[in-house]
């Protein structure tokens, strides 16, 4: 019988996604427990080493409780634990690989966070440059799809799906058209869009929760769609 698990979230928290998008992946029955960063509960605090999400608590059959956290150590514990369908390549090489695009995928995230939140047209422009830079790498180690490695659906799709899934959202403000010239990549969102794993990862209220944060930070991104709005 597997251990009883709960995923500790926040609503927007792309690492978050990820481990959600594993554990539906894996058929797993799961809590999810959703906590305001902004106002970190004391008993969140005590069990996160660097007061971050996602946490999972893992129940151990001795009663007590294992916490892990950050996101790509909690889809390897579930790729090594859990049954269901495998999300990591058999071949060593070949996984190393996947793992290190999952890294490059937490790079591209961290661009993100600038190009989102920004209220400097300088910056603002820097981050879309990286992000386009990194985009075209992406692109040139893309096969046929649909997915990262063809056929069958990987721990890269679980860490690349939140990302795209901004632009699903900043794109209805202001077309970034990062993706007209990067076919591969643009089929590889749209698949991963429709993938049941990566609906279910987050609220449906998504889309308003994201656009409530870049109201709040005054960025950018949302100024100038306003800007288009009113022209």
């Amino acid at each position: 019988m597997s251990q009883p698990l709960t995923l500790v979230s926040h609503l927007l928290c792309p690492y978050v996604q990820r481990a959600a998008i594993a554990l539906h992946e894996k058929g797993v029955t799961f809590e999810r427990v959703v906590i305001d960063l902004s106002a970190k509960p004391d008993w969140f605090l005590a069990i996160s080493p660097l007061g971050k999400v996602p946490l999972l608590r893992v129940q151990r059959p001795d009663g007590g409780e294992t916490v892990l956290f950050e996101s790509n150590v909690i889809c390897e514990y579930l790729e090594e634990t859990q049954p269901g369908a495998r999300l990591h390549p058999e071949d060593p090489l070949a996984r190393a690989e996947h793992r290190a695009w999952m890294e490059f995928g937490s790079a591209i995230l961290a661009d993100l966070w600038g190009y989102e939140t920004t209220k400097d047209a300088e910056v603002f422009a820097q981050k879309r440059q990286a992000l386009a830079d990194k985009f075209a790498r992406v692109e040139a180690a893309l096969g046929d799809g649909p997915f990262f490695a063809g056929e069958r659906f990987s721990l890269v799709d679980a860490v690349f799906a939140p990302v795209f899934r901004y632009f699903e959202v900043f794109d209805r403000l202001v077309d970034s058209k990062l993706f007209d010239a990067l076919p591969r990549v643009d089929a590889w969102r749209r698949a991963l869009a429709a993938r049941p794993s990566v609906r279910a990862a987050v609220v449906p209220e998504y889309p308003e929760h994201l656009m409530d944060f870049l109201r709040k930070h005054e960025s950018l991104l949302r100024t100038r769609a306003e800007e288009v709005r009113a022209a």
